[in-house]
């Protein structure tokens, strides 16, 4: 069973992110089961308003972010998100620092 880790691991830099998503403009696919490719964790970033975040089954946890706060997105771990207040919020896409650019 998988559960929301507190940090990305050790050798992982970020290098790239999403643009900005809106309350009004979530795409269905985020807010529904989906995961990042292998290799690839993320760090969601809400700069305004409360989302919303939890995996998907078989695995088990969820969290309330607020303005100012992360959560850490585990590689290959399907989750969903959605905004419980109006707000903003994007990813920050991290992999191993050593990997091929």
């Amino acid at each position: 069973m998988t559960t929301i880790p507190s940090e990305i691991p050790p050798g992982f830099a970020a290098y790239g992110r999403s643009p900005d998503f809106f309350s009004d403009n979530l795409p269905a696919k985020l807010q529904s089961a989906h995961s990042t490719k292998a290799g690839t964790w993320g760090l969601l970033h809400v700069l305004e308003g409360v989302v919303h975040f939890r995996l998907a089954p078989p695995h088990q946890g969820e969290r309330i972010v607020r303005a100012g706060n992360t959560v850490v997105i585990e590689a290959e771990v399907p989750h969903r998100v959605e905004f419980l207040e109006p707000g903003r919020m994007f990813v920050e896409f991290y992999r191993l620092a050593d990997a091929n650019q």
